[in-house]
């Protein structure tokens, strides 16, 4: 099954590219970034953000609060840990 994941910013890798590392659930990826900037919102301002991970892009950005009822409800669900082991088995590249 694939998911979306809700997964924290932690840095920018590739201004360029729109690349940056996520956070999810303990696995760092890096994951493409550009359905999450514009010109109001910027890939430098995108650090710390919650965002929606899904096939190595971000597709929107989240509150932290929906981001931890996203990833509880998961959790309880039991699919989380499947996607994250997934994750881990593929490595850390796009």
């Amino acid at each position: 099954m694939c998911l979306g994941i809700p997964g924290q910013i932690t840095e920018l890798v590739d201004h360029e590219f729109l690349v940056a590392k996520v956070d999810i659930g303990g696995v760092k990826r890096d994951v493409i970034i550009t359905c999450v900037v514009d010109d109001e919102h910027p890939a430098e301002s995108c650090v710390g953000d919650w965002v929606l991970v899904h096939a190595g892009f971000a597709m929107s950005r989240l509150d932290e609060e929906e981001a931890a009822r996203t990833l509880a409800l998961l959790a309880e669900l039991g699919d989380m840990q499947d996607e994250i082991d997934l994750m881990r088995q593929v490595g850390s590249s796009v």
